[in-house]
């Protein structure tokens, strides 16, 4: 099985060269108590015998400045995929857009919440953000979305107006699924399956989150595939951010989706990523 990690981090130890600028403001734990730089990430991808991974920016640690993941995806192209920050309410967003686009990553991630900027962020859906939506779903640019499920209806008003852009939710936009069966409390998640451009980031976030209450983690992935296909659910193991190895992740992932049909775990654990981010190097599909 070919498997692609959907997400993880690089921290450089060159404070010189790539300073600290956390979106926020305060950098996040993980990446001062265990930080791994691109070595130690291929290191880690070789162990789990992972094929690719897609490099998110840490925002927490370099905010908007991206050179970082562009360093990772230039030394190593036939491993990396790298997916950049931008502030998508600045006046330019797009130019900022069409610099990492240039510099061979490959979409974009907003980041809205977290463990150091806790909440929902208000701004996702302003109209600011407008011009750098239109340009994604001009150019088949696809999104990342670090976001709570509480940010689903901006994001639903978002999609009714650019219809056609890609979006992937991080962490399954952290729902809360602790009432087991059939998971009213994650009904807003549920419901973005009517929206076919929205992917689901399968993660330890989402997964721990399936365990909790009455919830059970094979449940909440049949009726995950059910409703969105597993051509829309793509797995990330959020290494280093995550506690574990990327083959410790993997096997928790693994076995959460241990009775679904081989054709979907092959799609979750890398077809989906592959398809994703096929495209979206700034080139319109025509």
């Amino acid at each position: 099985m070919l498997v692609i990690d959907n997400h993880t981090h690089v921290i450089s130890p060159d404070r010189e060269r790539y300073p600290v600028a956390p979106v926020g403001g305060r950098q996040s734990e993980w990446s001062q108590d265990h930080p791994v730089d691109i070595d130690g990430l291929l290191r880690a991808l070789d162990a789990a015998e992972i094929a690719k991974a897609v490099v998110v920016q840490a925002s927490t640690v370099y905010g908007h400045d991206n050179r970082y993941v562009v360093e990772a995806v230039r030394a190593h192209p036939d491993r990396f995929i790298g997916v950049y920050s931008i502030d998508a309410v600045a006046p330019d967003a797009v130019e900022r857009i069409k610099h990492w686009q240039a510099e061979g990553l490959s979409g974009f991630r907003l980041f809205t919440t977290g463990t150091t900027m806790p909440g929902q962020a208000d701004w996702l859906g302003h109209e600011d953000s407008y011009p750098a939506w239109a340009y994604a779903e001009e150019q088949d640019i696809p999104v990342c979305l670090q976001m709570t499920i509480q940010g689903l209806p901006a994001l639903r008003e978002l999609l009714k107006r650019f219809p056609g852009v890609r979006v992937l939710l991080d962490h399954c936009a952290r729902p809360d699924l602790s009432d087991g069966r059939p998971y009213r409390l994650a009904a807003d998640l549920f419901d973005m399956a009517a929206f076919p451009g929205v992917h689901l980031k399968l993660t330890h976030r989402a997964l721990a989150a399936a365990e909790k209450g009455a919830s059970v983690p094979t449940e909440f992935l049949a009726d995950l595939v059910a409703a969105f296909g597993a051509n829309r659910i793509a797995w990330g193991s959020n290494f280093p951010a995550a506690e574990g190895t990327p083959a410790d992740l993997l096997a928790q992932a693994r076995k959460a989706t241990s009775e679904l049909p081989q054709a979907d775990q092959e799609l979750i654990f890398g077809g989906t990523s592959a398809a994703f981010y096929a495209g979206g190097k700034g080139e319109s599909r025509g």
